[in-house]
């Protein structure tokens, strides 16, 4: 059971932003927005299953007014969940943890995540 403890190594927050994903060894890219972000990976809904393990290459657009991000990631879980607004689709809840990721561009994602942390926290005083 759930205890309000977050026990990620990176803390996740609520984030929107967009993002391309190229599995690796294809053309094929993937243009979305996250469903949740942290220093560690993030979480999407894509309408494919990209495979367990499968590598991929990132670019993400943080609403910082700077350059994207780019990075490489490896699917680590997929949740095939029913389309609810069409029948008989999927689309797969997928998580992908970042790996070849610069320093600074994960501090900058940390930073993104502790600015919506602190303001979850306010608004809810």
């Amino acid at each position: 059971m759930w205890n309000g403890i977050n026990r990620r190594k990176f803390p996740r927050a609520n984030y929107k932003c967009l993002i391309t994903i190229r599995k690796r060894l294809t053309a094929k890219t993937i243009s979305t927005q996250t469903e949740n972000i942290g220093a560690g990976g993030i979480c999407v809904l894509i309408k494919e299953d990209l495979g367990l393990f499968q590598g991929v290459d990132l670019e993400l657009f943080l609403e910082d007014n700077r350059p994207q991000i780019k990075c490489g990631g490896t699917v680590v879980w997929v949740v095939k969940k029913s389309e609810p607004k069409q029948k008989g689709s999927y689309i797969y809840d997928t998580g992908i943890e970042f790996i070849d990721i610069r320093p600074e561009d994960r501090d900058r994602i940390s930073e993104a995540v502790e600015e919506i942390l602190r303001s979850h926290l306010k608004s809810k005083k």
